[in-house]
């Protein structure tokens, strides 16, 4: 099955070397390559592409906002975010927005093909160490905000109710909420059957469940659900 991907990078060579590279192989198509956000949501919503190579900072429309509005309009459209070795902390808004994984700007030939068919499979989290840490820091950085806006809320409104932010671990049964704890470590499909003893065909099928159920667009939302909800800690 050939994964057809769309570029989006302001500059040239990137675009063209990105391109290249996944033009060689026999499962890859770019459809197309934007220079900016504007032109990555125009494109997408004509191309409907299995994936989006986006990068963040752009003219007219950033790729934060692309995200967000492609994710939006196309839900079958994974995206999957470049970003900077110092970590970008514009990653953090992205996964907000939709963003299925992350790329660093100076990956090798064979880690930007994988890294392609990973997200695009929705399989398994790309470069652990780096999405770990990111994902760590996401979850202290969004509990931090949240107990903020917490107080300042009950300060301001003590009679408030709390807001609802979606269903909670207990909606899943044991075996579902077992794959969830496992997904969160970075096990791929064939790795959880392995630890629990069940066939991969079962794994699936837990998985989409743990996803309808808990209204996750992917494994990487499924991670930062986890982290959330106490079910796994940062670097754990």
């Amino acid at each position: 099955m050939t994964i057809r991907v769309l570029l989006a990078d302001d500059q040239t060579l990137v675009r063209d070397g990105f391109r290249m590279i996944l033009e060689a192989q026999d499962d890859l198509e770019v459809t197309g390559a934007a220079r900016d956000g504007a032109e990555a949501v125009e494109m997408a919503s004509v191309q409907r592409p299995d994936l989006v190579l986006m990068d963040i900072r752009m003219p007219r429309m950033d790729g934060i906002a692309a995200t967000r509005q492609i994710t939006a309009a196309l839900p079958d459209t994974r995206v999957l975010v470049l970003t900077t070795f110092d970590l970008d902390d514009y990653v953090y808004d992205a996964l907000l927005a939709g963003a299925s994984g992350f790329l660093l700007k100076d990956v090798g030939r064979d880690e930007l093909v994988n890294a392609v068919r990973v997200v695009a499979g929705g399989e398994a989290l790309l470069a652990p160490s780096v999405t770990r840490r990111l994902l760590g820091d996401f979850v202290r950085s969004r509990s931090a905000a949240t107990q903020q806006a917490t107080q300042q809320a009950t300060q301001e409104a003590p009679q408030q109710t709390t807001v609802d932010r979606g269903a909670g671990p207990e909606v899943l049964t044991g075996r579902e909420l077992d794959t969830l704890n496992l997904l969160a470590q970075g096990l791929s499909n064939l790795q959880i059957a392995e630890r629990m003893v069940v066939s991969e065909h079962t794994v699936k099928t837990h998985v989409s469940n743990v996803f309808h159920k808990l209204g996750l667009r992917d494994r990487v939302h499924a991670v930062i659900y986890a982290y959330e909800h106490g079910l796994i800690s940062p670097g754990g």
